[in-house]
């Protein structure tokens, strides 16, 4: 990250490099953080406050936040009346996570004093949490919640209907893109958790009890595609059976305990 006049923030390429390179999260994940980092140092520039010590009046971000674009040349925001604000909630969300991350991080490596930490959580206990969330030792925990998150908006998922669906899987010309609808569609994959799947990747089993999966797992309980690890979801007979797939998909179901 370089600033105006094309120096490079050692602060903040220290944090973006540990994130992309020390801790293995993707290139757009690093990115995304780039551009809230971006956004936290422009304010503070623009309204000559020094980052170090900005947390203290995080609220006055989130105002700059929501009314001022891409610019920051105004250090006065004065929304009219019906302004469309510039970012949502949800993208404000994610900005103030990557500050948070940043912040935390310029704590641990003594760059900003360790009372920056109370300005962005709060200490909070597990009493609010549900008893099954709550571990099984039944001693009260304490966990860090952010002072500053705004509440997004319910969005109703706009999903394919079933019609829909069954048109695209017959427009498919071969068994492997028929295979990338049904994991999208029946299994909810996210297309880029689809596309960078391997032939070795998948290992299908006729008995998931072994996994200790009591339902099939919703889209929204997916992990990222960034997250580097094996995951266990439970599919239905239609995409684990090759022979059920016109041309033969590549891929096999196999027994419980096998690679």
């Amino acid at each position: 990250m370089v600033d105006d006049d094309l120096e490079v923030v050692e602060d903040a390429d220290h944090f973006l490099r540990e994130i992309r390179l020390g801790r293995g999260r993707a290139e757009l994940t690093t990115k995304a953080y780039a551009e809230g980092l971006v956004l936290f140092l422009r304010w503070c520039v623009s309204t000559g406050r020094d980052w170090r010590t900005a947390a203290r009046e995080m609220g006055l971000f989130i105002l700059w936040l929501r009314w001022t674009g891409n610019g920051g040349q105004r250090q006065v925001v004065v929304p009219g009346p019906g302004t469309k604000p510039v970012r949502g909630d949800t993208r404000i969300n994610k900005v103030l996570t990557a500050v948070r991350m940043f912040l935390v991080h310029a704590v641990t490596n003594k760059a900003v004093p360790a009372s920056v930490l109370e300005q962005i959580y709060e200490l909070s206990d597990d009493h609010d949490l549900p008893l099954a969330a709550r571990g099984e030792s039944g001693a009260m925990r304490h966990r860090l919640r952010a002072h500053h998150r705004l509440q997004e908006p319910e969005t109703e998922v706009d999903r394919a209907s079933d019609e829909e669906v069954i048109a695209l899987f017959l427009a498919c010309r071969s068994a492997r893109d028929r295979l990338i609808m049904l994991l999208l569609s029946r299994v909810g994959l996210r297309p880029a958790q689809v596309a960078g799947l391997r032939r070795r990747d998948p290992h299908l089993l006729l008995d998931s009890s072994v996994t200790g999966l009591q339902r099939r797992r919703r889209p929204r309980a997916c992990r990222p595609a960034s997250e580097r690890e094996q995951r266990v979801v439970e599919v239905e007979e239609v995409v684990g059976d090759a022979r059920g797939l016109p041309g033969r998909a590549g891929i096999r179901p196999v027994r419980a305990g096998t690679a």
